[in-house]
């Protein structure tokens, strides 16, 4: 007669729903979603998992936010979890935005082919060097489980403030006045670049791309300006650890806004600079 299988395979796949239990119960004990008297005390409700039945509709449900329906930001993850990620990533947008600025998190999913094992401490943090603005990520790991494990979490900060945008189509090439451009609420982290909340930013210069209306003006859609022609006697400032040498030299090239130029000083020393104004670059030392 064929015999039961016993194999290990068959005895995870039997032992992964009291697995999954312990892992949700840790994490609820761990944001005060029930006490740890009830979690212990005999007798006391038992969490239980309902496995994907009749089409997936018992997952779907579990996974939801809210009654809308709508899948949550972390899928089977805690929603108590999700509100400290929300609250971790908008303190670190708030050290980063412009005091009036209304900030907003939108949390992203992990990646649905992680396979985390259960865990008994999970802990939310900012990766070293991260800021918290436009695309970014927060970290999640584990303290103490049997397999530690250590996940990003994508995340989108959006920080809105008043910025100038354009006030109709502007083709590339356009010199820029006062009746182009008007003052709206921009997300200032949805793209590289500055964005201007005053006029003598941009007043006058040249668009080096097209920006459609309402379309917030940032510092790479200008031209860059050129301070420096070649042959210009140039103000040049030496800035090291504690100290700031001043001098002069020679251009030996254009030097456009923030780009680097080679001057050459009276005793024959060449250096590269960065061009910062009129006839002024800076070397750091």
């Amino acid at each position: 007669m064929p015999q039961p299988c016993t194999s290990s395979h068959a005895r995870h796949a039997q032992a992964l729903p009291a697995l999954l239990a312990g892992a949700l119960m840790s994490v609820w004990l761990m944001f005060g979603l029930v006490d740890e008297a009830d979690a212990q005390t005999p007798g006391a409700p038992r969490l239980q998992l309902t496995m994907a039945q009749q089409g997936g509709a018992a997952a779907q449900a579990a996974a939801s936010n809210g009654s809308n329906g709508e899948p949550s930001a972390l899928g089977a993850l805690d929603a108590t979890l999700e509100d400290r990620l929300q609250t971790l990533a908008m303190a670190g947008a708030r050290q980063v935005a412009p005091n009036q600025a209304r900030v907003e998190v939108e949390l992203g999913r992990l990646d649905p082919r992680l396979r985390l094992a259960p865990c008994a401490q999970i802990q939310p943090y900012l990766p070293p060097g991260t800021r918290m603005w436009g695309r970014t990520r927060l970290g999640l790991r584990c303290l103490a489980g049997v397999t530690k494990w250590n996940v990003t979490l994508p995340l989108t900060i959006k920080v809105y403030g008043q910025a100038f945008v354009a006030a109709a189509d502007l083709p590339a090439g356009t010199l820029l006045t006062q009746e182009q451009l008007r003052l709206a609420e921009v997300d200032i982290a949805g793209e590289a670049g500055a964005i201007y909340t005053q006029a003598e930013g941009w007043l006058g210069r040249q668009l080096a791309r097209p920006v459609a209306a309402g379309e917030a003006l940032r510092s790479a859609d200008l031209k860059l300006r050129q301070w420096v022609q070649p042959g210009d006697r140039v103000q040049v400032m030496a800035t090291g650890n504690g100290y700031a040498v001043a001098g002069e030299g020679q251009a030996m090239g254009v030097g456009l806004e923030g780009q680097d130029v080679r001057v050459r000083f009276d005793n024959g020393r060449m250096v590269t600079a960065r061009t910062v104004g009129e006839r002024k670059v800076e070397v750091v030392l």
